[in-house]
């Protein structure tokens, strides 16, 4: 069930790229992801380590070429990465990279929420959030974000908080950066009046992470599992702390820690290694050093004792089970064997439990996860189940199965799985410096940076015999929370290890030669299509595909594919919404030559990351990439054992949506807009219709679909990166050519139509957070006049990250939601647009948020933008354009989308062009004459016993102080 699945954990580092981007990745809390407006065309430090030595020269060259300013020394150097340090402390570590024309600063603090004491929970969070409201040199962070088009992002978790910027590659950009950085590091408001506000805004996060059972159900199981030690908080910390913290408990933390010597901060992308060591050296190496001693913690959590088990009875739609077992600091050497113990176990859908509980239909999923860092951990292995199954069963399952593990050992096909994932996942990380540098913030928070080779290497030697003497360790009954105490005179304890120095982890590890970069590629459009080869159908090629061909030299000799498939007109699909959901969902489980595991294995060996029809992969591994992705779509397995598996998992996620507010609040909305028949393609439905209608489709049905619609008669498909054409064109041809589709094709398009507003209440009970979600229709095409001013009016009223008019008022001013946006979503074909806002918020202040989203839209429809706000907007939409277009994949789906309507990219510039020339008054006109606030719908979604009961006690307040008062209902 993928909305539950947890990913099992690859190495120390490398798990962290899973987990980031699972829905259940609770190690961290982050503040906010930068905004990105797509394209209109389509809709640590520690004790030293040895010196970099003859065997890393290659990596170091670049670094020896630099000279030294005074007070400066050279530290490792290691894969292309080079540190410096600073008299005062401060460690700096470069990662060039020219392949694209970005920049990625990444600023590790070596403090997270295990540095918190009591009744200071959750305060290394809260610091994070007040580190963007500005200092006296830049006192509109967020707002020089929007401005610079940049990516940015906090994340704060149990050892280290980190800030992020990705931005187009220039020197204004990376001084602007690199000085705000140093400013914000000593100098930081930390003001009473941000804490007011900000505090609302954290304890809506910690509301909305009150709504997930996977994310209660891990903060529960640190709770029970730790009995001292600060790893048994979460990182959100506890709601009264965050409500009640002092500022100067805020102002004094943000003293101690947010310190140069605390800090090191990672450059990576396109930058001059000089310039930047030079700056760096300005900026930080001026600090002086701090004459604080940073605290000691000493606090050891003790031997279980026996097992432990607790319930958490709650409203909600699926049931969990889930099991913890102590485990050593991620600096000890049974981590890694216990992990691949893990991911053997829970794997999908290779795992033994897979195959155990879900296959069986006894689970929807199984899941494991790592609570680790710099202090023992936990080993989670847990299991989705149906709301009304039997979970004992399960549970006692899942306990002999994990408690069982280690008495035979694991096979060598189970082992090699595990080391080729992590294999593929380092590879792939290395080939991406933005997010590398961002994830060694983790390697730096356990010592030292070179961690994150170190335990790929590690990973690589990991033996059968390793994994099963790690299980037998540690999946101990007296070392798991699942059970109730019960006293026994043959305890099986766990005594959880020391780890080992880092020096003697580091001590045979040899750096490996840097990956090989790409070209220097110019993003522009025009360049993007002078490079570009354009095939239509019929053009020398057997394939019916409009086809673009992008060579390039790639960091890593990657390449992106990007493929669309067409089929089915109005008529002929009417009434197959579910089993079109079917047929599309049981592609990967299988094709006739292989079976849905060996199809995963053939994924991971040719080293495929995305789906069908959007993946990355290798120069040498394209063209078996591109025949497997035509095996799977030509040739699906269909298994009826699979598809009721399908089924199952389809109605479970369905089920556990009925009472989530975001959900309710969506299908109340589309419903209202609804104006198609039942059974119509665009038709909204209830979830009750999507329910009877998966449970109503049957195998055969799928079958005839597939066979009556899937084909490659109209399509478009784009390969960019590392590849040789002539080789591709034919690749192309032989896994598609001569496949047709048998159906009629012709575009389903929505029509626009005239919705009266409305305004609903659904109440979702016992939800501790809420949804706001507005819209209005919006009659207008892509290639209309009004449409980039519409763009950038929507982009400065909701659309730009932190920095917007919604932003400034409900979450800046009134912190009433963690999160509030809006989107404009306009198509090439078709004027049937839309515009909508949506927010969380706490279920008492909902209200509120409407009050302030209506007032706001009447304001800046009534009085304008700004010139300010003009300036600003055009600067960061264009600079996100730019970034988008200097990746790979971007530049793929790009085409697929822009071949689809018989454009190409000098559609993209001549948009960045339309953009450019606004003009104030074109931006207002636009927005007064396709938005009218009083044609707006809302649909707000609540436990309204919460909103009431909150209500009421504000209400009586108000009268202790003002009898007089009257409260309008």
């Amino acid at each position: 069930m993928s909305s539950f699945r947890i990913p099992h954990r690859l190495s120390r580092m490398t798990r962290i790229l899973a987990l980031r981007h699972s829905r259940c990745a609770l190690l961290s809390v982050t503040l906010c992801a930068g905004a990105v407006m797509n394209a209109p065309a389509s809709a640590a430090t520690g004790s030293d380590v040895k010196p970099a030595t003859a065997a890393t020269a290659a990596s170091s060259k670049a670094a020896t070429a630099i000279k030294l300013p005074h007070g400066v020394s050279q530290g490792p150097a290691a894969e292309g990465i080079s540190e410096y340090r600073f008299a005062n402390g401060f460690k700096l570590l470069m990662f060039p990279d020219d392949s694209k024309p970005t920049v990625v600063v990444n600023m590790t603090y070596l403090v997270g929420s295990r540095h918190e004491n009591y009744g200071e929970t959750g305060m290394a969070h809260l610091l994070e959030h007040l580190m963007f409201k500005g200092s006296p040199k830049y006192p509109a962070i967020p707002q020089e974000f929007s401005k610079r088009g940049m990516r940015f992002n906090g994340t704060t978790s149990l050892d280290r908080t980190n800030y992020y910027e990705t931005f187009q590659a220039s020197d204004d950009n990376l001084k602007w950066a690199l000085s705000m950085e140093a400013d914000r590091m000593l100098n930081s408001h930390i003001a009473r009046k941000d804490l007011d506000s900000e505090m609302t805004v954290v304890r809506n996060e910690f509301e909305a992470g009150e709504n997930s059972p996977t994310s209660v159900m891990l903060k529960r199981m640190q709770g029970i599992a730790y009995d001292w030690h600060s790893y048994g908080r979460p990182t959100i910390g506890n709601r009264s702390d965050i409500e009640n913290v002092k500022i100067e408990n805020l102002q004094a933390f943000y003293r101690t820690y947010y310190q140069p010597d605390n800090a090191v901060l990672l450059v990576a992308g396109k930058f001059d290694p000089q310039q930047v060591l030079n700056l760096v050296n300005q900026r930080f190496g001026a600090m002086p050093k701090p004459k604080r001693k940073l605290p000691e913690f000493w606090t050891v959590e003790p031997t279980q004792d026996g097992e432990r088990e607790f319930t958490i009875r709650r409203s909600g739609d699926i049931q969990l089970v889930a099991l913890s077992y102590k485990m050593p600091s991620n600096l000890h050497p049974d981590t890694d064997p216990l992990a691949f113990a893990a991911s053997i176990l829970a794997d999908s859908p290779n795992g033994r439990l897979h195959k155990k509980l879900v296959e069986s239909g006894k689970a929807s999923a199984v899941y494991n996860m790592q609570l680790s860092g710099y202090a023992p951990g936990l080993q989670i292995i847990g299991a989705v189940v149906k709301k009304d199954a039997p979970i004992e069963q399960v549970k006692q399952e899942l306990i002999n199965a994990v408690e069982s593990f280690g008495s035979t050992l694991p096979t060598a096909e189970e082992i090699e799985r595990v080391k080729r994932a992590n294999a593929n996942a380092f590879e792939k990380l290395l080939n991406n410096p933005q997010q590398l540098g961002v994830e060694m913030s983790n390697a730096i928070a356990l010592g030292d940076w070179r961690l994150l080779f170190a335990d790929r290497d590690e990973t690589a030697r990991v033996t059968a015999q390793q994994v099963a003497d790690a299980a037998n360790k540690y999946f101990r009954r007296d070392n798991r929370t699942v059970g109730l105490y019960v006293p026994d005179e043959h305890p099986q304890r766990s005594d959880v290890p020391a780890a080992p120095t880092v020096e003697k982890i580091l001590q045979d590890y040899t750096p490996r030669p840097p990956v090989a970069a790409g070209e220097s590629f110019d993003p522009a459009p025009a360049n993007i299509l002078a490079r570009t080869q354009l095939l239509q159908p019929g053009q020398d090629q057997r394939s019916r595909l409009k086809l673009a061909l992008l060579p390039k030299k790639s960091r890593g000799a990657t390449v992106s594919v990007s493929m669309n498939l067409e089929f089915g007109d109005e008529k002929n699909l009417f009434g197959k919404r579910a089993v079109a959901q079917m047929t599309a969902s049981m592609l990967m489980r299988g094709t006739q030559s292989l079976t849905r595991q060996q199809l995963a294995d053939e994924f991971s060996r040719l080293k495929i990351s995305g789906g069908i029809y959007g993946f990355q992969t290798t120069r040498e591994n394209l063209a078996p990439a591109l025949a497997l992705a035509a095996d799977i779509l030509r040739h699906p397995r269909f298994d009826a054992a699979e598809f009721e598996q399908l089924r199952s998992e389809i109605l479970v996620n369905l089920e556990a949506s009925r009472n989530e507010p975001a959900a309710r609040a969506s299908e109340a909305t589309a419903l209202h807009f609804n104006h198609y028949p039942d059974g119509d393609w665009r038709a909204a439905q209830t979830l009750d219709q999507k329910i009877a209608g998966i449970k109503a489709v049957t195998l055969e049905q799928v079958k005839a679909f597939h066979r009556e619609f899937y084909g490659a008669s109209h399509g478009e498909l784009a390969v960019v990166g590392d590849f040789d054409v002539n080789a591709t064109r034919a690749a192309i041809d032989s896994a598609f050519g001569g496949w047709d589709s048998a159906a009629a094709y012709q575009r389903v398009l929505p029509s626009y139509a005239d919705i009266a507003p409305t305004r609903s209440l659904i109440n979702t009970p016992d939800k501790e957070n809420g949804f706001y979600l507005a819209r209005t229709n919006v009659q207008l095409r892509d290639s209309d006049p009004d449409y980039a001013a519409l763009a950038v009016a929507n982009y400065l009223f909701g659309g730009a990250s932190l920095k917007s008019r919604l932003a400034d008022r409900v979450r800046q001013k009134e912190g009433l939601s963690y999160g509030i946006s809006s989107s404009l979503n306009i198509g090439a074909l078709s004027d049937a647009g839309s515009f909508v806002i949506s927010a969380i918020s706490a279920p008492q202040n909902l209200d509120k948020v409407d009050a302030a989203v209506k007032d706001e839209l009447q304001r800046v429809v009534r009085e304008g933008f700004t010139q300010e706000e003009l300036d600003r907007a055009k600067s960061g939409i264009l600079q996100q354009r730019n970034q988008a277009r200097a990746q790979d994949g971007s530049i793929a789906t790009g085409w697929t989308a822009l071949l689809d309507l018989d454009r190409d990219f000098l559609w993209q510039q001549q948009m960045d062009e339309r953009i450019a020339a606004l003009t104030l008054a074109q931006v207002n006109t636009a927005l007064r004459r396709h938005i009218d606030p009083a044609r707006i719908s809302v649909a707000i979604a609540r436990d309204e016993v919460k909103a009431s009961a909150a209500n009421s006690a504000g209400a009586a307040g108000a009268a202790s102080i003002a009898p007089a008062a009257v409260t309008a209902k």
